[in-house]
């Protein structure tokens, strides 16, 4: 017989990403969190102010084969109780505005333009949430693969 326990799968890291409106760049930070993070973090995201995901950042993240169609626009207010190891803003209103959270939660900082002020046609626009997109996954992408404690 044994009496070898398996070993014990470490929880996963619980992370909030926060914007302003929780519309686009915290929205898909949260997916490509979930994405890249192959299931080491539990990711929420929320905004100072809640309105609706931006259809642009659907469409940007189903180009990548991400559907966030489903997500909805929420307010920090439905987290403000809950412990996180990471708490990432995403733009510097949300940075400057961020309560402090209960625990140990490290506050990372990434700021990105905000690709919902972009002006013109579909196509423009479109293109600007594509960039946006792009520089998320490239900090996330390092950032889930730095060398640091827990990992």
């Amino acid at each position: 017989m044994n009496d070898e326990q398996p070993p014990s799968v470490p929880a996963a890291v619980r992370i909030l990403v926060l914007c302003t409106h929780n519309s686009a760049r915290s929205q898909m930070a949260e997916a490509l969190l979930r994405s890249y993070g192959s299931g080491r973090f539990t990711v929420h995201s929320a905004g100072t102010e809640a309105t609706r995901v931006n259809p642009f950042a659907i469409r940007a993240m189903q180009e990548l084969g991400i559907d966030i169609s489903g997500a909805r626009s929420k307010h920090l207010d439905e987290f403000i109780e809950q412990e996180f190891e990471f708490v990432i803003t995403v733009c510097d209103n949300a940075a400057e505005t961020c309560p402090m959270f209960p625990g140990r939660a490290e506050r990372i900082h990434w700021s990105f333009p905000d690709p919902s002020a972009v002006e013109g046609d579909d196509e423009e626009r479109l293109s600007a949430f594509r960039t946006v997109r792009d520089d998320i996954a490239e900090q996330i992408h390092k950032w889930v693969n730095e060398d640091r404690p827990g990992r």
